[in-house]
């Protein structure tokens, strides 16, 4: 409960400092460059350490790759019988195809399911969302941003995306043990990601702008919370009969609310700001009412 009220807090604050001037019109940029640079690679130095991996795993690990290849090819389809400009496909592909599987996806578990499926929701997030967005999310960051990145400069946007780089050495370090104080720093610079990401949402949500995005808005919600869980559930379970408390627990992330990280990267690509803020905050509101529903849904499977 204490996240879901700290997200709803954070991004209330957002919105006071920049309705009663108390920051800079661009504050977010900082608060942003900080998410990016310092509170994602600590978070993934940190959770990457402690993962186990065993064969059955696959599929939790898998859904966040299949959910966004889903949404590229969802939204690709869409912009072009409706007429998206590139912005706003690459950011509703880059926030509707990733699931906000940490700050809101563990404490759902652990309502839902119990404290034995956060390694689960672990695994998803760290090895799952946060390494498709800092790959497949970085290439279509750079794709719709520019229209004209080369191969070689999507991969050296790849290879230089601090949470990838913090990927690359907490794998590294897998058999290297972690002294207290460092793992003390990383949980501390860790810790930021929420609230700093939150604030920076809350800081350039503009409900004014509403009327321009109504479709797209719409299109990105839907998708996150319905037709892409929907899509991911038909392959597990459809065609491959999967079934059991690890496939119900990957489920049930894939119906999370759109990722507050993912919106920090589209936002600093200037992949349409106006609809990613909307998207985050309509679509992680939207998704408490929508999850329990998928929970009920799962009970079945």
């Amino acid at each position: 409960m204490s996240n879901i009220i700290l997200l709803f807090l954070c991004m209330l604050i957002g919105l006071a400092l920049r309705r009663y001037g108390r920051v800079p019109d661009n504050a977010h940029t900082a608060i942003n460059g900080f998410v990016i640079n310092v509170s994602l690679p600590a978070l993934t130095l940190l959770q990457i350490h402690g993962i186990k991996l065993h064969s059955s795993l696959v599929y939790a690990i898998a859904m966040p790759w299949l959910l966004f290849c889903f949404a590229v090819l969802f939204f690709w389809g869409l912009s072009k019988a409706l007429h998206f400009t590139p912005a706003t496909t690459g950011g509703l592909i880059l926030v509707a195809g990733l699931g906000n599987t940490s700050f809101v996806g563990l404490p759902m578990i652990e309502t839902f399911y119990g404290a034995h499926g956060m390694p689960i929701g672990i695994l998803i997030d760290q090895l799952g969302t946060y390494l498709v967005l800092s790959t497949l999310g970085i290439a279509v960051a750079a794709l719709f941003s520019s229209g004209t990145a080369s191969g070689g400069e999507i991969l050296k946007r790849i290879c230089t995306f601090p949470p990838f780089i913090a990927l690359f050495v907490s794998l590294l370090l897998l058999p290297v043990d972690y002294p207290e104080w460092l793992v003390g720093v990383l949980h501390r610079l860790g810790d930021t990601l929420a609230p700093l990401a939150l604030v920076s949402v809350g800081l350039q949500l503009r409900l004014d702008q509403l009327s321009g995005i109504k479709v797209p808005l719409s299109l990105g919600v839907g998708f996150k919370l319905l037709v892409g869980p929907a899509l991911v559930m038909l392959v597990y379970v459809g065609f491959l009969r999967a079934e059991g408390n690890v496939v119900q627990i990957t489920l049930f992330e894939a119906a999370m609310g759109p990722m507050i990280g993912a919106s920090i990267v589209a936002i600093q690509h200037r992949l349409n700001p106006p609809l990613i803020t909307l998207l985050v905050g309509v679509g992680i509101t939207a998704s408490f009412l929508s999850l329990p529903l998928w929970w009920y849904v799962l009970q079945g499977v």
